[in-house]
């Protein structure tokens, strides 16, 4: 079972003192009262990390490991638990995701040197970091396809609301004003993992991000004038005039996440770039409900696979991933930048080897971004090093490749990536991914402290300092020959381990011959052996360990260089990285595009929303995928001004007919569109969307005490009070979760009021055929309906969209091929056909006995002929017995 971390218990907690205590547990008393009490603390104690008191019982239930009671404090047993060094990061990982936060406490010191101070000397430790879900930077800790976002909420005393959020993996940093009806919409797309609030509106933003784990935060914390002053420092300006302009509940949320990272840092600044702040209204807002109904970046079930972001993904870098992500989850309201997007796509997609030449580039590319954040954080290691010169060098190549086509020049967004992956306007940047590639060899090591990272040649005083150590392993060689001829046992060997350093060992019948020289010296006897030291052997291990750490000292200088380099250089890398994501973007859509048969859409500043021959691409690629067919594509034309099409259309037909999906089909276009991405359709024109709402679906809300149809009745209360001229809202059977009389009403206003009020283009699918005939008294309403044909008893349906409504639901039909009993749908028929001929209901049913179904059908027996085929091995027929079968089959028939 996976135990979660409850927040408000976890602030509950209490520790002992350190009253008592040996000089140990005081020391892990002092880091436990240091550490915020909602986080669970590792205290590094060699290669293991150990968990004592409330920490260790929580952390045993959580990660499924033994817990311990081991001495005693205060009287009582201290319980404990521990995990590995080396494998950290999976226990990490599992209580992150467990909704936990972790402080780290490293050992500061070796504890030889702690050996210096007293013989019962504490190793001096410290906290190095708190790992909360949304400070992680490691690979093993992230998914690398997903962005990791840490978001604050501000909300000042006049009521303004904004949004700050931030990437530690890639160094992103944002914020937006924001209404506090949007507030839910922009959280959704945001999707952090941690969300910062105000500490009386812990309640609020559970509500508002369920999915992400909240840190209340001091009001303090969320002071306007402190954050300006706090980004000032940070980016060492004088006026924050060149990165936007902030207004005071921006830049409340944005200080709040700077102090939050140089908490979970240690004092450490955080490393990102400097502030964007993005006007309100800048991209489509998208409600809760829809995002999960059309399954945009996850399916109900919370998976990637089977959504609309995994149908689409042609991407071969995980930054590249992450930013169509982003663009699905946040599509632009900006024409211009759309149109950018769209044109980099149709550049690649007109011409099949300049977009394979790219993207074969694109595969050695890596992740330069996050790659980057882990050096500035003084987390990465050689290998980061070497990934991110790698890219660079990739984006030179990929460059040399793109200029050799003359007649067909880049567009200008392509161009700008262009420009900035040139290492040949950057020459210090170019110095030094030729440094980095000369420096290190060729497979480094993820860690800088494991050594052996710097590349022979690159460092003289490195290469004398190894030539040393290594001929010093030399001499060991030559001695042992020495010490065998001299002490007349050949079988005598010279080894080494970390308690005796290097040491001679022989068996124990040879141990006589060395005891009897007074130039060995015994140190130690085992069952089997007996083991011995020399002066010459101590004073060469001293010298080998001395030259070893030379090295490794000489190694972590060069890397500390290098590393200061990249940070010098941050700005460019950062560029060249989003650079390589764009590319990989525009190249992967038109892949997609050219595969899956898309198109380019006209996005405007119309009302306008005309799709000819659209098709849902998840839906698609499953029955491609199943070999179940092809998908039948639909036409869908509306017009907010209803003038060249309706606003609203009323979509009816039968249940599995395909009327939700021609619903969402038509949502996830005008996603794509506005994401700047190709659309499955023939074409399509699309006046830009403002607002997307979708009601879509049943399900209800234990979790906040809501029954289907009072879920159902807020979402579709919020579209009517929210939705404007510009939105567009696909609503599937509003009204059905209560009486049918009183869900008529509802759906009947619901449309009036959509047409009305809101007059926005809208679909409109429902079971109630009444609601029809609105179409004749609103001036802008038409309906549309999903083919279906009885054949030969059996219902087909053609998933075809035609003009006009349909002439019934074919429910009863519906239900037979679920598979009810035949009893149930003869009686399901009967009571049918007496409320169609009666146009009253309570009229028609109240003759109607109950329990007047017809006894069900005994099972028929099968007949002759299916026995005897039956018996047939029809494999083993010979021609002339085939022929003769028949004959008898056909006399049987008779």
């Amino acid at each position: 079972m996976t135990h979660v971390a409850d927040p408000d218990q976890m602030m509950q907690r209490a520790f002992p003192t350190a009253e008592g205590g040996t000089p140990m547990m005081v020391q892990f008393l002092e880091l436990r009262a240091e550490a915020p009490l909602d986080a669970l603390l590792f205290y590094r104690m060699g290669d293991f990390y150990e968990l004592f008191f409330d920490d260790a019982v929580r952390a045993a239930e959580a990660l499924d490991i033994a817990l311990t009671k081991r001495g005693e404090h205060q009287g009582e047993k201290v319980a404990m638990c521990g995990v590995p060094v080396h494998n950290a990061p999976v226990y990490l990982s599992r209580l992150i995701k467990a909704g936990f936060k972790v402080a780290v406490g490293e050992q500061m010191e070796d504890p030889a040197e702690a050996k210096k101070r007293g013989s019962k000397a504490v190793v001096r430790r410290a906290i190095t970091r708190i790992v909360t879900p949304g400070t992680l930077t490691e690979d093993d800790l992230l998914d690398a396809r997903s962005a990791n976002r840490i978001a604050a909420l501000a909300k000042l005393a006049t009521g303004e609301y904004a949004i700050a959020w931030a990437d530690v993996s890639d160094g992103e940093f944002g914020s937006s004003p924001v209404s506090e009806a949007d507030l839910e919409a922009e959280l959704a797309a945001l999707n952090p993992s941690e969300l910062l609030c105000l500490d009386d509106a812990a309640k609020q933003a559970e509500t508002l991000a369920p999915n992400a784990v909240i840190t209340p935060r001091a009001r303090t914390k969320f002071d306007a004038s402190a954050g300006e002053r706090r980004l000032k420092s940070r980016f060492e300006v004088q006026s924050l005039e060149a990165f936007g302009d902030f207004t005071k509940a921006e830049l409340s949320a944005l200080g709040c996440i700077l102090d939050y990272l140089e908490l979970s840092q240690a004092g450490a600044p955080a490393r990102l770039r400097p502030p964007e702040s993005h006007a309100p209204g800048a991209v489509m807002a998208i409600d809760p409900a829809a995002r999960t109904s059309l399954e945009i970046e996850r399916t109900l079930q919370g998976a990637r696979k089977g959504s609309l972001c995994d149908a689409i993904d042609r991407t071969l870098t995980a930054p590249g991933a992450r930013l169509l992500a982003e663009r699905l989850a946040r599509p632009s309201l900006n024409l211009d930048e759309i149109n950018a997007r769209l044109d980099a796509a149709s550049w690649f997609a007109d011409d099949r080897a300049l977009r394979t030449g790219v993207r074969e580039r694109l595969k050695a590319a890596g992740d330069p971004a996050r790659c980057l954040s882990r050096l500035l954080l003084g987390r990465g290691g050689p290998r980061d090093l070497a990934s991110l010169a790698r890219a660079l060098k990739e984006g030179e190549r990929l460059i040399a490749g793109l200029s050799k086509d003359k007649l067909n020049p880049p567009p200008a967004r392509i161009e700008a990536d262009l420009n900035a992956l040139s290492l040949a306007e950057r020459p210090s940047l170019a110095a030094l991914v030729e440094d980095v590639a000369k420096a290190l060899v060729e497979e480094p090591p993820l860690l800088s402290r494991d050594g052996g990272f710097v590349a022979p040649g690159w460092s003289a005083p490195l290469d004398e300092a190894r030539a040393l150590r290594d001929e010093s392993r030399k001499i060991v060689a030559g001695l042992q020959a020495t010490y065998a001829e001299v002490s007349g046992v050949s079988a005598l060997k010279v080894k080494h381990n970390n308690v005796l350093g290097y040491f001679i060992e022989v068996s124990a019948k040879n141990a006589d011959a060395l005891m009897a020289n007074d130039a060995f010296i015994h140190r130690q006897t085992l069952a089997n052996a007996v083991r011995f030291s020399t002066p010459e052997l101590g004073e060469l291990e001293a010298k080998i360990a001395k030259a070893g750490e030379r090295s490794l000292a000489l190694e972590l200088e060069i890397f500390e260089g290098l590393r200061a380099r990249v940070e010098a250089e941050a700005a460019s890398i950062r560029g060249a990285a989003a650079a390589l994501a764009d590319l990989d973007v525009a190249a992967a859509t038109a892949d997609w595009a050219v595969e899956s048969g898309a198109t380019r859409p006209v996005v405007d500043d119309s009302c306008a929303f005309e799709i000819e021959q659209g098709r849902h691409p998840v839906v698609e690629a499953a029955l491609k995928r199943s070999g179940e067919g092809r998908f039948t594509p639909n036409a869908c034309s509306l017009d907010s001004a209803g003038e060249i099409a309706p606003r609203m259309t009323l979509v009816t037909g039968p249940n599995m007919a395909g009327k939700s999906t021609f619903l969402r089909q038509n949502a996830v276009i005008a996603i794509l569109a506005q994401a700047g991405l190709y659309v499955p359709a023939k074409s399509a024109r699309i006046g830009l969307v403002d607002r997307l709402f979708s009601r879509v679906g049943a399900a209800d809300d234990l979790a906040r005490g809501r029954s289907t149809f009072m879920a159902e009745m807020i979402e579709t209360a919020a579209i009517l009070n929210q939705a404007g001229p510009r939105a567009l809202v696909i609503l599937d059977e509003i009204g059905r979760g209560t009486a049918t009389f009183d869900g008529l009403s509802i759906a009947w206003a619901a449309v009036e009021h959509l047409h009305e009020v809101n007059r926005c283009r809208a679909l409109f699918a429902t079971h109630y055929h009444e609601l029809t005939r609105l179409v004749d008294e609103l001036g802008a309403a038409g309906n549309v309906s999903l083919k279906a044909r009885e054949w030969k008893g059996e219902l087909v349906f053609l998933h075809e969209v035609q003009p006009g409504p349909a002439d019934r639901s074919y429910g009863v039909e519906v239900a037979k091929r679920a598979g009810l009993p035949k009893a149930a749908v003869a009686r399901a028929s009967e009571i049918l056909e007496r409320l169609e001929s009666d146009g009253a209901p309570a009229a028609a049913l109240a003759d109607l006995p109950l329990f007047s179904a017809a006894p069900p059908e005994p099972e028929a027996k099968p007949s002759e002929v299916e026995a005897r085929l039956k018996s047939v091995d029809v494999d083993g027929l010979s021609p002339r017995e085939a022929l003769d079968l028949l004959y008898a089959l056909k006399g049987m028939m008779k």
